[in-house]
């Protein structure tokens, strides 16, 4: 099962959350003036910080589903959130899931190392042999970050769930400890500082550092 492992890289850090990275949450995720990172999430957008402090309570503190806060290392501020779920010890399965990504965290090499730090520790250190990813069918950017990362897509589910009062077709990926080696040589080469230029921009992909022949 998890532990309550801290989990440090270069950009960004993991913490279990706790209520104490709740309104630094909130506020990085109020940047989002429309509320689209909510979207595809069963929950949110949260009007208030004893909604939001409620739903933590409810939701989030418990060992399964197993949330952490990605604080990023500049701020030292939280900017996005991330679980384990799905957690099955005895199959080597478990999920990733529950990612909320604020705007400040977006986009950033700081949101690719916490996707890569939480797949170091589910293989490299807890053994699992079968990492999960799932999502909204219509959440194209879902979907396209999974296939980012190194999962391969499995199929759909159809009509798997009623989320928000909207069916849910749910796309299945997943991860498995024989790939996981190739898959983190990539992520290794991507997040090395010889990989951005003075600009911060990256001069690879992390697709074209995983497998040459990729496409940008």
């Amino acid at each position: 099962m998890p532990d309550k492992s801290v989990l440090s890289g270069q950009h960004c850090r993991l913490e279990p959350l706790t209520l104490a990275h709740g309104k630094g949450l909130l506020a990085a995720f109020r940047a989002d003036d429309e509320g689209m990172i909510w979207d595809f999430l069963p929950y949110g957008p949260f009007d208030s910080w004893p909604a939001f402090e409620a739903f933590l309570e409810a939701s989030c503190l418990a060992t399964a589903p197993f949330f952490y806060a990605i604080i990023d290392s500049v701020s030292d501020q939280p900017v996005g959130i991330a679980s384990y779920l799905r957690i099955t010890p005895a199959h080597g399965v478990i999920e990733v899931g529950h990612i909320n990504f604020a705007p400040a965290l977006q986009r950033t090499p700081a949101a690719t190392e916490a996707m890569y730090l939480m797949m170091r520790q589910v293989f490299d250190v807890w053994g699992y042999r079968r990492y999960e990813w799932k999502c909204n069918d219509l959440n194209n950017r879902s979907k396209q970050a999974a296939h980012r990362l190194g999962f391969s897509f499995e199929g759909v589910f159809r009509q798997a769930a009623v989320i928000k009062g909207h069916n849910r077709d749910t796309a299945w990926f997943s991860m498995l400890d024989s790939e996981w080696p190739t898959i983190k040589t990539g992520f290794e080469r991507w997040l090395d500082v010889a990989n951005f230029d003075e600009t911060g921009q990256q001069r690879q992909s992390l697709m074209q550092l995983r497998d040459p022949g990729a496409a940008g």
